[in-house]
């Protein structure tokens, strides 16, 4: 694994591999190497947190564990289970043999199968470990998380308490779905990520997409904060602003004009009623 690199050089590395970070985020980052602390990570859905944690990763030559949250996942989900299938195997084998089984070899290592937090604690280097939409869990696990973070240890029944091999740098995303504890805030360093500016977001399409004419990047950037303008139910992230333009490419358009508009959209806006009421406007846009 590669040093952190100052904030500046880490802003240039992401930017070399088509993420275009604030100097705030880069920062933010860099602490979180320098602090030993984790890192939460902010914002409307589609702005780039998860992929932030992919660009780290890859910057500093390390792996990237995620662990994706969602309602009703419990600590156990998130740190390990027994492999059943092998351990009913073990049990035939001695069987078969005549041979006494032994409890404490059906619940050794050789039968845990570690799940995100506990391979992330178990690794050599440490890796960058993503906790998605924390904010998608419910309180139970938010308060597990606490004694993690803090501790850096977990407990398997059968095997006693687990250390940290090495700390993680660890990432966590929310799309404030729901808010989260004061406690949890604390432990954390704090990044509010924002849709780009029109300029940021046309350096991102051009740092993506290098083959694309400056004219349709331009185009679509413009078309993409258009419709963030709207009162639309899903509006549209950076990923999106991606999906498109390079739709556009592989269509072979030149530029964003009316049939262009009407056979892509559906890679930008994803509900009918965003679509019934963007049409018109954008519609306007591109016939200008």
């Amino acid at each position: 694994m590669r040093d952190i690199p100052e904030a500046q050089a880490l802003q240039q590395s992401f930017l070399e591999r088509g993420y275009v970070a604030s100097p705030a985020l880069s920062t933010a980052l860099r602490l979180v190497a320098a602090l030993g602390k984790p890192l939460l990570l902010e914002g409307p859905a589609g702005v780039g947190k998860t992929e932030a944690a992919k660009t780290l990763a890859a910057v500093l030559g390390t792996p990237l564990i995620r662990l994706q949250c969602y309602e009703g996942l419990d600590a156990q989900s998130a740190l390990y289970e027994w492999n059943y299938a092998r351990q009913l195997l073990h049990i035939r084998a001695a069987e078969a043999l005549n041979q006494d089984i032994d409890d404490a070899a059906l619940y050794s290592e050789k039968f845990l199968m570690r799940r995100p937090l506990l391979q992330a604690i178990s690794q050599p280097t440490p890796p960058v470990l993503l906790i998605d939409e924390v904010d998608r869990a419910d309180d139970a696990f938010e308060a597990f998380l606490l004694e993690l973070l803090a501790e850096w240890q977990v407990t398997v029944p059968e095997l006693g308490t687990l250390q940290a091999v090495s700390r993680p740098h660890v990432l966590l995303t929310s799309n404030r779905s729901r808010e989260l504890s004061d406690a949890l805030r604390r432990r954390c360093l704090y990044q509010w990520v924002e849709y780009p500016t029109r300029a940021a977001e046309l350096e991102i399409v051009q740092a993506r997409l290098p083959g694309i004419s400056q004219s349709l990047a331009r185009q679509v950037t413009d078309a993409v904060h258009t419709l963030r303008e709207l009162p639309l139910s899903k509006p549209p992230g950076v990923a999106e602003t991606l999906d498109w333009a390079q739709a556009l490419v592989v269509l072979h358009r030149d530029h964003l004009d009316l049939d262009a508009l009407h056979t892509t959209l559906g890679t930008v806006l994803k509900l009918r009623e965003d679509w019934q009421l963007a049409q018109p406007v954008l519609e306007k846009q591109v016939s200008r």
